[in-house]
């Protein structure tokens, strides 16, 4: 499985000829994440992880498109689109099994992490794919009964700090992480939080490497 890194929240992952992009939101490459895309997962509705207007352009264009989100997104993307299209937008469930174009998909947590008591929660659903890859969202969900193998660490968020990056980080104990979450820090400021987590992440197992924008890596 190839995973490719775009801006911010985004990835993409193509296997056997298939592709599934998570969370093209609107500070990532949309168009491009999503060309030739069999299906979008959006863990929750934050613009930065839902563009809705992109992915129902995306949807309107690729017939054989599908996407997969908490209802509260779907709903709202069903609104954007005509009935051929809205048919194709589905509806996940924390806590389930599905297959998605291929792609073995287990969903966890339910909650978006949170930010102030001022501001409402919404659904928030990781995704773990092929039994292998864990893409929380915005959340710290450490998904149980399963050993992730490669971890998308959210970094930076008006939710969290470093100390629980790295806790969460050490708590799920991936072979393997690179980062998500990103475009809100400066290279300074990323740098000072990549290298704790690198730092303190291999005390537990956990290798952290940095991925560029379109960068790609084999797992």
């Amino acid at each position: 499985m190839l995973l490719t890194k775009f801006t911010h929240a985004c990835v993409r992952l193509e296997k056997d000829g298939t592709a599934l992009v998570l969370d093209p939101g609107n500070f990532s490459e949309v168009e491009e994440a999503v060309s030739g895309a069999a299906a979008i997962l959006i863990t929750h509705e934050h613009a930065d992880h839902f563009d809705k207007d992109r992915i129902a352009a995306a949807l309107r264009a690729a017939p054989e498109m599908a996407v997969h989100a908490p209802e509260g997104v779907a709903a709202q993307l069903r609104e954007e689109l005509d009935d051929g299209a809205a048919v194709r937008v589905h509806s996940v469930e924390p806590e389930r099994s599905y297959t998605i174009a291929g792609f073995a998909v287990q969903t966890f947590g339910g909650q978006h992490a949170l930010i102030h008591p001022h501001i409402p929660l919404v659904k928030n659903i990781g995704y773990l794919i092929e039994g292998t890859l864990y893409h929380p969202g915005d959340s710290f969900i450490v998904p149980h009964g399963v050993q992730v193998q490669t971890l998308l660490v959210p970094v930076h968020a008006p939710w969290s700090k470093t100390a629980e990056v790295i806790d969460f980080v050490t708590a799920i104990r991936a072979p393997r992480a690179h980062q998500i979450h990103d475009a809100l820090l400066n290279e300074t400021g990323l740098a000072m939080v990549e290298g704790h987590v690198s730092r303190l992440g291999k005390h537990y197992g956990t290798d952290f490497r940095h991925l560029a924008p379109g960068e790609s890596v084999s797992l």
